[in-house]
């Protein structure tokens, strides 16, 4: 059997040049570009080559493919930043590493281009309003299968507000969908009609989507504000800026003590005024590494800290799994009375980062370490009011907020250090990530970093009384108890995505039977 030539896998230049010029443009609506109205155009080009590439799912496939590695590759270089920095791995080592994770997830939009061909090949250019359907199914394949969907399409639009109005009934794959479906649209009047004037028309359709957001979502609409409810619990949030290396035992008792005076600065600035608020003081995940169970003087040191200004404090700790002998990422919560009164352990670990799978165990090390799983969606006081906690990465998954806006949670703390990766997009990218969990759940996002973005994020969404990155701060919070409502979103979770999967899956089906009833009868028609 002849090998097949190169032009009969690959797509034609022209196609695949089509494709990079759209995952050129999806990566400039992502911070730090933040070019948020290009992503509602950037999947035509995708479309249009594999229209034309239609006939090959394969070469179809490859397009998605293209598109995809490109795409992530463009707007999570900064993985790389890490082991330059701190591993001493070569620039072309590490980003060849990056470069070839981004092959692996860009399978899935080629899984797009895979289906939009086949489907394109049954229904004609009915196909095109199917695509949002679509995409929403190969992001929601990859958020399952390898538990990161890091920079959805919806992300793009988390600092204009656009389809928020979706947002907390479908979660960000309903943004992802809404986004989808205006390139869905215009690629469907541009290339799939007949009828004449067809820019006049794809001008006009996307006129009236691009009116109904802003009407449905004027809600949430960003504001210029600067203020935040008051509420009748404060939070100190410290943004502490502790170095990612060169730190010895000295240096880190040092910023250890500058951690504490900066809260007891705010404190008695507080305290100047009478008030007598309970307070909450939120130190951030840090290279510090404390360690409150096994570490005594630690224990008396936060403990002293707590009783002498009568406040609670959060921080992050590695606190032992006694089932197994590894450690947990947690949370620990010192009340008052300078004892631990709470506790949750970090549930969705990253891959490979804090967790290696069993069956790799003593093979692949962690890059920071071998955590246990967290098995429990613990809820921490906060004066009067109950937090959920998010611990970096855990930002990134609704389903953790959800469960914890279900539970009773009145508040939502996120405590992370993106400081490992440098002054990069990441910063914003991360940040994105919290402004949809608040959206989701209708509850504020109160976000403690080591570096940047510290921000109150408020259940509209909206990023109030922001940090600036790279540098020591403080900031002040109220806090007060929800009215207890629920989203839709909290209440059936990603109903939407699996509603976007069934009608893939069903568009598929119907596919293959086309095509079988095709073969039977070669006078039926493909479209």
């Amino acid at each position: 059997m002849q090998r097949p030539r190169l032009k009969q896998i690959f797509p034609d230049w022209t196609n695949a040049t089509l494709a990079l010029i759209a995952a050129a443009m999806l990566a400039l609506s992502f911070p730090d570009f933040e070019l948020w109205w290009i992503a509602w155009i950037a999947l035509i080009p995708l479309m249009f080559a594999i229209e034309r590439e239609k006939a090959s799912i394969l070469r179809s496939s490859i397009t998605g493919w293209i598109f995809g590695t490109v795409f992530f590759f463009g707007t999570c270089w900064w993985l790389a930043y890490a082991p330059i920095h701190y591993a001493g791995f070569p620039p072309i080592l590490a980003y060849s590493l990056v470069f070839i994770a981004t092959l692996v997830a860009g399978i899935f939009p080629a899984i797009f281009g895979g289906i939009l061909a086949v489907l394109l090949r049954r229904f004609g250019s009915l196909a095109f309003l199917a695509a949002p359907f679509v995409w929403v199914f190969s992001e929601f394949l990859r958020y399952w299968l390898t538990g990161n969907n890091w920079n959805a399409i919806g992300y793009s639009q988390a600092f204009q507000h656009s389809f928020f109005f979706a947002v907390s009934i479908g979660g960000v794959m309903a943004a992802s969908f809404c986004t989808a479906s205006i390139s869905s649209l215009i690629s469907y009047v541009l290339f799939g009609t007949a009828v004449k004037h067809r820019v006049l028309i794809a001008i006009g359709a996307s006129a009236l989507v691009v009116a109904a957001n802003l009407y449905l979502s004027a809600d949430y609409g960003p504001r210029l504000k600067r203020e935040f409810p008051e509420g009748p619990n404060t939070v100190f949030a410290i943004q502490s800026n502790v170095p990612m290396s060169g730190l010895d035992s000295r240096k880190l008792e040092a910023l250890r003590q500058r951690q504490i005076d900066l809260a007891e600065t705010e404190i008695a600035k507080l305290r100047s005024t009478n008030s007598e608020q309970p307070t909450t003081v939120i130190l951030p995940e840090s290279p510090m590494n404390f360690m409150y169970n096994d570490d005594r003087e630690f224990q008396h040191f936060i403990g002293d800290f707590a009783r002498r200004n009568n406040v609670s404090v959060l921080f992050n700790s590695a606190e032992p799994d006694k089932t197994n002998g590894k450690y947990f990422n947690a949370a620990v919560m010192v009340g008052p009375e300078g004892r631990e009164i709470g506790e949750y352990d970090k549930i969705y670990l990253l891959p490979f980062g804090e967790a290696v799978p069993p069956f790799l165990e003593g093979i692949v090390p962690g890059f920071v370490g071998n955590f246990s799983y967290g098995r429990n969606y613990d809820l921490l006081p906060v004066g009067d009011a109950k937090a959920g906690v998010m611990i970096c990465f855990e930002s990134h998954f609704g389903q953790l907020s959800r469960h914890y806006a279900a539970n009773g949670a009145d508040v939502i703390i996120e405590m992370t250090n993106d400081g490992y990766l440098g002054p990069t997009p990441v910063l914003r990218q991360h940040l994105a990530n919290a402004v949809f969990r608040a959206v989701e759940t209708n509850r504020p996002v109160l976000r403690v970093t080591n570096v940047g973005v510290t921000a109150y994020i408020n259940a509209r969404g909206e990023v109030v009384d922001p940090a600036p990155t790279y540098a020591e701060a403080t900031r002040v919070w109220s806090v007060s108890k929800s009215d207890g409502s629920q989203t839709f979103y909290v209440r059936f979770g990603d109903w939407f995505a699996w509603l976007c999967s069934a009608v893939t899956i069903m568009l598929l089906g119907y596919s293959a039977m086309r095509r079988k009833r095709q073969l039977l009868n070669p006078e039926i028609s493909d479209n």
